[in-house]
């Protein structure tokens, strides 16, 4: 079954409205169900078969949780508890995101070669659900967070539509105080509203152009038409996920919820520390707090500051998707950011930022080839495509001069420019105002497209 994407007129027009009018016209107690079922439903419309996974996902945490904390109280060690709902929770990860890739590897074992590889489905949204709820027992446990003794809550915690599918990851320690004394108010609804219409903007009339480009310059031939694909793929996964976690972080506001930001302009980054600072901060933030730190981070030495950035990006890169592709891709950044570590950052900072900024847009666009193609041939042969000198095919010239403009467009787009001309200036008449023309001149774009458009899922759907 197709998946309620924000970006659907059945999103739009039917289930949200219904939503926010139940949400407020309801008496405030009643306000917690409404979420907690409006998000089931929302889960159940793309995944009936997988929602009793992530319901049974949420009781065993809420179990682990009082458990760890009626310990704690007693002055008792609640470790134990703590590491089995930790493996619980990855072994329902695994199984379902990796045990097919692992039995394909085993069959190369010659002892292993008659195995049958299952055919198991990935459930939508697993990586983001499972992280949020196994943070919520590592709070707990933590003290940095209370105890949830209302499962419904938990329930709403985990489930919450607005960032249930793709993020971005809320650490219960961020939200916990506003599952119990949200104030909902105008102003944050208003700009709950603007922030969603400008990224399902992102989405619909940048990330999806960008995609369709992307497409066809993959069936040409030559060298600069590699690179302008690979561009395009660049823009595209940007506007794509910071669109969709835009989306989020606004439907959040109008619930009364706010969630800290997950994008912040990551191409204008001097160097791959900075770039991953601002992108899916969210993610970058899970796995600094959750497995870095705890590995004793950059406090035992430099040699094992180095093991443990090897590890968090093994990890990084496999949580994104069981293929090699991804093990590579978080490879490839991790073996970076120990190089920036060791010397690159001093070196960069010597030489004009300009070489920092082309050095990093150089280094995350190689990165993403390794991200999009999962068959190592066609990876191989891509790389081979973009620094083998090869005159473009006549039908690639004319889709590269065709799909320029909009290209521009989107490369000024993931600047703050504009962000920085209209902040000096907010305060207005013209600005204040102005915006509500332009969110509502997007919005009709934005409909109009999606008349034109075919199913057009988010990329991080499949993670």
């Amino acid at each position: 079954m197709i998946s309620l994407l924000f970006s659907s007129n059945v999103f739009l027009f039917v289930f949200l409205p219904i939503v926010l009018l139940l949400y407020y016209i309801l008496p405030r107690p009643f306000r917690i169900p409404v979420l907690l079922l409006s998000s089931l439903f929302f889960y159940g419309w793309g995944e009936p078969v997988y929602l009793i996974l992530m319901i049974i996902t949420v009781l065993i945490d809420y179990v682990f949780g009082i458990l760890i904390h009626s310990k704690q109280q007693k002055n008792k060690s609640a470790k134990p508890e703590l590491i089995i709902a930790i493996i619980v929770n990855l072994l329902i990860l695994g199984f379902f995101k990796y045990a097919g890739f692992v039995v394909e590897q085993l069959r190369v074992i010659p002892v292993f070669s008659e195995l049958s590889v299952p055919e198991i489905t990935l459930p939508i949204g697993i990586s983001f659900y499972i992280f949020q709820s196994m943070s919520y027992v590592i709070d707990v446990y933590r003290n940095d967070a209370p105890v949830q003794k209302n499962p419904m809550k938990l329930g709403t915690y985990v489930s919450l539509f607005p960032q249930l599918i793709a993020g971005p990851i809320v650490r219960y320690g961020d939200v916990a105080e506003q599952l119990d004394s949200r104030k909902e108010n105008i102003k944050a609804f208003s700009s709950g509203v603007m922030l969603f219409i400008f990224g399902l903007a992102k989405k619909v009339l940048l990330a999806n152009p960008m995609g369709n480009l992307w497409n066809m310059l993959q069936a040409e031939d030559g060298t600069a038409v590699a690179w302008m694909g690979i561009c395009a793929y660049t823009l595209q996964i940007y506007f794509d996920f910071s669109g969709y976690s835009d989306m989020a972080r606004g439907l959040g506001r109008m619930f009364g919820f706010e969630f800290l930001e997950n994008f912040n302009y990551p191409y204008i980054s001097k160097n791959i520390t900075e770039f991953w600072r601002r992108w899916h901060i969210s993610l970058s933030t899970w796995f600094k707090e959750y497995v870095y730190i705890p590995l004793g981070g950059n406090r035992k030495g430099i040699y094992r500051q180095i093991i443990n950035i090897l590890v968090v990006w093994s990890l990084t890169g496999l949580w994104h998707g069981a293929s090699w592709n991804f093990v590579l891709w978080g490879m490839y950044y991790g073996i970076i950011l120990i190089l920036e570590k060791t010397f690159l950052l001093k070196l960069l900072k010597k030489l004009p930022s300009a070489v920092g900024h082309i050095y990093s847009i150089f280094i995350v666009m190689l990165g993403w080839v390794l991200f999009f193609f999962e068959d190592m041939t066609s990876l191989g042969n891509f790389f081979v495509k973009l620094f083998t000198p090869v005159a473009s095919s006549d039908s690639g010239n004319t889709i590269m001069i065709a799909y320029l403009p909009m290209l521009l467009i989107g490369v000024f787009a993931s600047t703050p420019i504009l962000k920085n001309f209209f902040e000096k200036r907010k305060e207005t008449v013209l600005v204040r105002y102005g915006q509500l023309v332009v969110g509502a001149v997007l919005m009709l774009l934005c409909v109009a497209s999606l008349a034109n458009q075919s199913y057009n899922p988010f990329i991080y759907f499949r993670f």
